[in-house]
């Protein structure tokens, strides 16, 4: 059976990234998002739920990432998960999920800081990309399914 390993993310970052270069001079880059959801609570209320997610970029992405983004600027992310796994201090085995990103877009506004820019940065984004939205499902389909 084959496998399928995809994660798509929108947040903020909650810290400015931390680069660093490997010894054969291969850049990773390392930051965190905040992705926010908003539901209905059984009492009525709206209650809101943060993850924070780790993400660790390579090369000429982790160059851009460290040099357009800072803490609380939002990002669109696509990558791949992978599990860390480590000992800590007490001997215990420890283990975290992390985002390898493979690909992301600029999200917000332009070069306004305000609006979540990149102040004067020398970076022109690219038109945004037009999704076409599924058809709507129809809820008599469910009588013509034959199983």
């Amino acid at each position: 059976m084959s496998s399928f390993n995809r994660v798509i993310l929108m947040g903020n970052l909650t810290r400015d990234p931390e680069i660093r270069q490997t010894q054969t001079g291969t850049s990773i880059c390392r930051f965190s998002i905040a992705v926010n959801r908003s539901f209905p609570a059984q009492d009525g209320t709206v209650r809101d739920e943060t993850c924070f997610v780790d993400i660790d970029s390579f090369g000429r992405t982790a160059e851009n990432i460290s040099k357009y983004f800072s803490k609380g600027k939002p990002i669109l992310v696509e990558g791949r998960l992978r599990q860390d796994s480590w000992e800590d201090k007490q001997g215990q085995k420890r283990t975290k999920l992390v985002v390898v990103l493979e690909r992301f877009e600029f999200v917000g506004g332009g070069r306004d800081s305000s609006a979540g820019g990149f102040d004067n940065a020398e970076y022109t984004p690219s038109p945004a990309r037009v999704r076409q939205q599924a058809p709507a499902v129809q809820d008599d389909l469910e009588d013509d399914v034959p199983f």
